[in-house]
């Protein structure tokens, strides 16, 4: 049992992590300022509220507490605010993380397990795309994710930092059950959105391209459940204190679900059909995004377990039920 940091520990994917570090016989400290998380997601830990820009706060954090292992899920992540606002992405994730890996290397904490995206990626020149594949993002959003990984090498080549860069696909579902799921302001994430249709939330869901090379013409992306991906998390904290080796790997399923497919499973799922209409392609918009999984189910021993329709089950439920509860 050890003592984890989750930086972003109240956010959507930090709160999952917490959960499962707890399950799995952690002790979870959640260090977040509230931007994007909810104190109503800290449930299995003590929360320190604070910004990982502030030095002084940080440093008190690490003095009470003790962490042996950082996991860092505290970031800006809103891809198009990136573009319109890079000077806040690049101040906000990247001045955030140096701040912190600063703090962890004082406090002689050398484990760090940190959020990282497939955006690193840019757009893709193979599928599915594998760790070697080549680091060109296309918005200030990849970018600082991509020099924060860059970073954590270097302070791993200085002062023997072990580090694990976890490349999210298309995170998404929830754990209702818990009381936590996706809850973001201004939502822009494809399920959600979708299931916002049908809870009268929004007047319709637009499927932006039907021209695409796939197999039905809307762009394909691959979706893995927060549950899966929290698992990863608790396996890499897990695999450096046990004095493994730095590892960078994707997360995701290796498969995809087109626009129309993720549809209609959701009319399967829910028993309705969501009202769409077709629009023309986004600038931007990559025909598919797909995960190569074989290096994290080696180095790991993991692979997504929750297939879409079980996705979409649980953000149902979350969205629903559960969310109108948890914030009414």
């Amino acid at each position: 049992m050890a003592t984890i940091l989750v930086t972003g520990g109240a956010g959507y994917v930090g709160s999952h992590c917490c959960l499962a570090l707890k399950r799995a016989g952690h002790e979870v400290v959640v260090y977040d300022n509230l931007h994007n998380g909810h104190e109503r997601f800290v449930k299995w830990g003590p929360f320190e509220r604070g910004d990982i820009r502030d030095r002084v706060r940080l440093a008190e954090v690490f003095t009470r507490h003790k962490p042996e292992a950082v996991l860092h899920c505290a970031a800006l992540i809103e891809v198009g605010e990136s573009v319109k606002f890079p000077e806040r992405f690049y101040d906000a994730n990247v001045n955030g993380a140096l701040v912190l890996l600063d703090v962890m290397r004082e406090a002689g904490v050398n484990a760090f397990v940190f959020s990282s995206t497939c955006a690193t990626y840019g757009d893709p020149q193979r599928l599915p795309m594998d760790e070697a594949h080549p680091q060109w993002p296309v918005s200030p959003y990849g970018w600082t994710k991509l020099m924060i990984e860059r970073a954590s090498r270097d302070m791993a080549a200085a002062h023997g930092l072990k580090f694990a860069h976890l490349r999210y696909f298309n995170a998404a579902g929830a754990c209702p059950d818990e009381g936590i799921g996706e809850r973001h302001e201004p939502e822009s994430h494809a399920i959600p959105l979708a299931l916002f249709t049908l809870l009268g939330r929004r007047e319709g869901f637009k499927i932006f391209g039907t021209d695409y090379d796939t197999r039905d013409g809307s762009c394909l992306r691959d979706y893995v459940h927060t549950l899966d991906l929290a698992d990863a998390h608790v396996r890499a904290i897990e695999r450096l204190l046990g004095g493994g080796e730095s590892l960078a790997a994707n997360l995701g399923t290796g498969d995809g679900v087109t626009v129309l497919e993720l549809l209609a499973a959701i009319e399967r799922v829910t028993g309705q059909a969501v009202p769409a209409a077709r629009a023309e392609r986004r600038p931007g918009d990559a025909p598919a995004l797909v995960a190569d999984t074989a290096l994290v189910k080696r180095e790991l021993g993991w692979s997504a377990i929750r297939n879409v329709d079980r996705i979409i089950a649980d953000a149902w439920k979350w969205h629903s039920e559960v969310e109108p509860k948890v914030f009414g």
